[in-house]
């Protein structure tokens, strides 16, 4: 019997088997040997992550889900973790190994899985999976666009962003209002910033958080030296800062609160 999708979990299970296997397959399967699918649902991803030389957990709040899992994947049985991922400890769990993290994400706490991820970056050297489109194009957008904003500028100090392709809602039960994306998110060799990393985080936040004001203005509770307040990126708004620059402020920020 196939579990039913509920509306207060976000589920819309994923049913083209062909767009499945796309979404497995974009993993390099390359630094780690382990993946970790988050709501798996009735497993229509989790068949071909099973078919890959990885071995393969799945995280599942949805206790119908878990039971058709243990019922249909004898293989994934002793692999099933019965949580919620927003507050699992990852490191704990797989003592501190690498791990991809992939998953058709539900669309209303899509966001807050990728900051989880990247609490957990120096474990996941690999996140792909398939979000709302509006919050794929928003991870994936470079600076001076409207929607580029925090979740734009934390994934891509850390991971580089591919945009893979796009997915109608029809292909999904029930179908969901708007259309979907597919990212893969690859972590950089140099992921370990230079910088007080809280700060940056901050900084960042900060700056989003009044993107119409000037970064002189919105970072103003900082207590910044006079001196520094007149370095030429404070003249700017935040999403006209790269990534690269975000990362130069927070460094000279660091030093003047020294």
């Amino acid at each position: 019997m196939n579990v039913k999708p509920k509306k207060y979990l976000g589920q819309h299970f994923l049913n083209d088997k062909n767009i499945a296997q796309k979404i497995a397959d974009a993993l390099s399967l390359k630094g780690y040997k382990t993946a970790l699918e988050i709501g798996p649902g009735m497993g229509v991803l989790t068949q071909f992550l099973l078919q890959k030389k990885i071995e393969t957990f799945v995280i599942e709040i949805d206790s119908e889900s878990v039971d058709y899992l243990k019922a249909h994947f004898l293989k994934l049985s002793q692999n099933i973790i019965e949580a919620d991922f927003l507050k699992f400890d990852l490191s704990v769990f797989f003592k501190q190994q690498q791990v991809a993290i992939i998953g058709n994400f539900p669309y209303n706490i899509s966001s807050q899985i990728v900051f989880k991820a990247l609490e957990y970056r120096h474990y996941i050297p690999e996140f792909c999976g398939m979000f709302q489109k509006e919050v794929a194009l928003r991870i994936a957008q470079k600076e001076g666009s409207k929607v580029y904003g925090i979740l734009s500028v934390l994934t891509q100090a850390f991971y580089e962003v591919s945009y893979l392709f796009s997915v109608p809602p029809t292909v999904f039960n029930p179908p969901p209002k708007v259309d979907s994306g597919v990212l893969i998110m690859k972590r950089k060799e140099n992921f370990v910033l230079q910088i007080d990393e809280s700060l940056f985080f901050k900084v960042v936040k900060m700056g989003f958080n009044q993107r119409r004001k000037t970064l002189r203005n919105s970072l103003k509770s900082l207590n910044l030296s006079e001196n520094l307040r007149a370095y030429p990126l404070f003249d700017k708004r935040p999403e006209q800062l790269s990534v690269a620059q975000f990362i130069e402020l927070t460094g000279k920020i660091q030093q003047d609160l020294a």
